[in-house]
């Protein structure tokens, strides 16, 4: 096995644990990929050294998972997993093993493993490799199969279901039948698994070149049912028109365009989840077609709740529900620059470019057909324009401040806040009025308007 690459900074720690007649391999994912003809990216460990034991050994160490026999070293720049073996029994919550065993063999420690793939190991420093369930020959084929029963490692842990479908989306491997036919009996262990798990997982299936891949299979296995009900109600809503897919399938393929043109995260979340609000608001004309009116302030609302419910930092739950609320945008030639303004204002000067990457996967997932390459190009043209006119956006580009106002006698509080946006009104209208003096004169006038006694007052 000379051929495989092994990292030099594995080749130092397993020294340092041979010093002291200790064995360590490499195992799970390092070697699967090392196998595939990857470099690998993340290390992990297996020895017989006791995590005691190892943590003398290495100057920096940190207690990452000593629960289960993990430690962190610190190497040369990397981190690396370190883990003894152990054997694993009674799993309680459904992710967790209840009894932790250490001193087990690296074929024990292999055994519980969730995929043959993942249940190979590689001697440091020179080999040979252990494969006790042919896993590579699983890798040359690109067949995720579990190790043994299907049922009993999916009853081990909730998760392995959805690791399954997600690595299948992440290396166009396909799943095994067996183990695809046991995803179904498992989902009441799934469904005890914490959100912030089933969202990382989502998320590698997203990040992958074809996410529809991994999506399709958690509703034929119905995990998707189980965990996005939501986006699972959309099979079946026909839309008609010029849309030739039902919002299922439309959503899938706007989320694959999104990936393929290489779109950040927030636009492949929104363009899975931007016409989820289709299914309440749908409505028959009468003529054989269907309405699906306000479904964008429908769909941000929904997919607010979900992803809350999978514990989503606010920052990026907010770019996705932005870019949801905003995605029905219709742009016409008769705009006025103020109409411009406006739109960049409402959408964001920095979130313009992720919306017209959602509206192109959008019209791509009307009928699966390539959008023009100049279909936003009058919009952006008019952008750009409107751009180079000046940036009078926000109250922070007016050319006065609070305290400008309060110079000329304007009270601080409510309305100096409402003659502020007054101003920020007009200049929007005309960047021409963002001088100090003129914003000042008009201030002044639009203060006359206040009575002693108006709420907005002092």
């Amino acid at each position: 096995m000379g051929n495989l690459y092994i990292h030099p900074v594995l080749k130092e720690a397993a020294a340092v644990l041979n010093a002291r007649g200790k064995t360590a391999y490499l195992v799970g994912g390092a070697v699967r990929d090392i196998l595939r003809g990857k470099r690998a990216q993340d290390f992990d460990i297996a020895t017989d050294a006791l995590p005691e034991e190892v943590m003398a050994l290495f100057p920096r160490v940190f207690p990452s998972g000593i629960k289960h026999g993990t430690v962190t070293v610190r190497l040369k720049g990397h981190s690396l997993e370190i883990t003894t073996f152990r054997s694993e029994s009674g799993y309680t919550d459904g992710r967790r093993p209840d009894q932790v065993r250490y001193r087990a063999t690296i074929e024990d420690d292999l055994s519980r493993r969730d995929f043959t793939m993942n249940a190979v190991a590689y001697k440091l420093p020179g080999g040979p490799i252990v494969d006790p369930y042919n896993g590579r020959e699983d890798i040359k084929n690109r067949i995720i199969r579990c190790v043994g029963r299907a049922e009993e490692r999916f009853a081990e842990d909730g998760l392995r279901p959805l690791r399954a479908v997600r690595f299948a989306a992440q290396l166009g491997f396909r799943v095994d039948g067996a183990t695809l036919a046991a995803i179904p009996g498992a989902l009441k262990v799934s469904a005890r698994v914490s959100p912030e798990r089933i969202r990382d997982e989502l998320d590698k299936i997203i990040a992958s070149e074809k996410p529809s891949v991994g999506l399709l299979l958690m509703e034929d296995t119905s995990l998707l049912d189980l965990l996005l009900p939501e986006l699972s109600r959309c099979r079946g809503v026909d839309q008609r028109g010029f849309h030739r897919f039902d919002v299922l399938d439309h959503s899938l393929l706007a989320c694959d365009y999104a990936a393929r043109t290489r779109a950040p995260l927030q636009v492949r979340l929104a363009g899975l989840f931007h016409d989820i609000g289709k299914v309440p608001t749908r409505q028959s004309n009468g003529a054989g077609a269907y309405t699906f009116y306000g479904h964008e302030g429908e769909s941000a609302r929904m997919v607010r709740e979900i992803m809350t419910r999978l514990r989503y930092p606010n920052a990026l739950m907010d770019q996705v529900v932005h870019l949801i609320a905003e995605h029905m945008f219709h742009y016409e030639d008769s705009w006025g620059d103020a109409a411009v303004r406006r739109f960049i204002i409402r959408v964001g000067e920095d979130r313009l470019g992720d919306l017209f990457a959602l509206r192109l996967a959008d019209t791509y997932a009307h009928a699966g057909i390539e959008p023009d390459g100049n279909l936003l190009a009058p919009l952006i043209r008019r952008i750009d324009a409107v751009l180079a006119q000046g940036r009078a956006f926000t109250l922070k580009d007016l050319a006065v401040s609070g305290r400008d106002l309060g110079a000329i006698g304007i009270p601080s509080g409510p309305r100096m806040g409402a003659i502020l946006k007054e101003l920020l009104e007009a200049v929007v209208d005309d960047p021409e009025l963002n001088r100090r003096e003129q914003l000042l004169e008009i201030a002044g006038n639009i203060n006359k308007r206040y009575a002693p006694s108006d709420p907005h007052g002092a």
